[in-house]
């Protein structure tokens, strides 16, 4: 089912994101992950690229097994780096072969080590966006960034970069990371200024690890609010604590964003961790 299709039943989606083993594991590593968050009965569950494109062989497969094993939603993820026409035409016919509805357009991060051709055919994710509405029927989301890209010249550009992908006809956004509220809020009030009504789905990052959160913090340029930082550093060495901290923390999060009723979604990146999408989960089943 179309992710577009969705919002016109349900006030507020909720849904998970995976990434595919490192290429020396084998597919089936990840088959425990995607059959509990299964039982969880998401509206759908992405499936991350690697950089430069890749595991994007894994990335399909196990949006495939998602659809066709699991009879789940899923959300392939699709980046410009490196990828011509030719291979981007290729994936989309796997994909509707696969019975694969939906698809993330993205430009990508750029790996240090890339040595082939950055940019081929596609420059920037509207250009993908762009491409794949004109010649599928398939629902395409795009990203946004509450605090701005980490490669933006200025919070202007940013927005104004998000309504080029909804000119080029992206169905729904879904937000990087981020632990403050109030910035998700600021940008969907730029957004309406630009007459861009969107469906925003919030990205939430349940905190487990302190130094993994930190990584991802700085290369995403997301910042960690002060309440945060004290639980970052009171549980740093213990890690069940912080593990039920965070759990906490990000569910406060998705009570605020579910009482502002300014977004349709809530998705949980799970890291891989099904229990933690199974914890935040069962704290917020009344609240939907």
């Amino acid at each position: 089912m179309k992710i577009r299709e969705i919002f016109k039943e349900k006030k507020l989606t909720i849904s998970f994101e995976i990434f595919p083993p490192k290429t020396s594991s084998t597919i089936e590593s990840i088959y425990d992950s995607i059959e509990t968050l299964a039982s969880l009965k998401p509206d759908f569950i992405s499936v991350t690229y690697g950089a430069g494109g890749s595991n994007s062989k894994l990335t399909l497969n196990i949006a495939s097994i998602v659809e066709n094993k699991y009879q789940v939603n899923s959300l392939a993820h699709l980046t410009c780096v490196g990828a011509s026409q030719y291979s981007i035409d290729e994936t989309l016919k796997f994909m509707q072969e696969n019975n694969i509805e939906n698809v993330l357009a993205l430009r990508g991060d750029i790996p240090k080590d890339f040595a082939g051709e950055l940019f081929k055919d596609f420059s920037h994710a509207s250009d993908l966006i762009y491409y794949i509405k004109d010649k599928t029927n398939m629902c395409v989301g795009g990203a946004c960034y509450p605090e701005g890209h980490v490669e933006s010249l200025s919070e202007n550009m940013d927005i104004k970069n998000l309504k080029l992908k909804a000119l080029a006809g992206s169905d729904f956004f879904i937000t990087q990371l981020f632990f403050d509220n109030s910035f998700i809020y600021k940008m969907e009030d730029k957004l309406n200024l630009l007459d861009v009504d969107i469906p925003i789905i919030a990205g939430i990052m349940p905190i487990t690890n302190k130094k993994q959160i930190m990584r991802m913090a700085e290369l995403s340029g997301c910042s960690i609010p002060e309440k945060l930082g004290r639980i970052l550093n009171k549980y740093e060495y213990n890690p069940d604590a912080l593990r039920d901290a965070g759990i906490i923390y990000a569910c406060e999060q998705i009570l605020d964003l579910i009482t502002s009723n300014k977004i349709k979604g809530i998705h949980i990146y799970t890291m891989n961790k099904p229990e933690i999408a199974k914890r935040i989960l069962n704290n917020i089943s009344t609240l939907r």
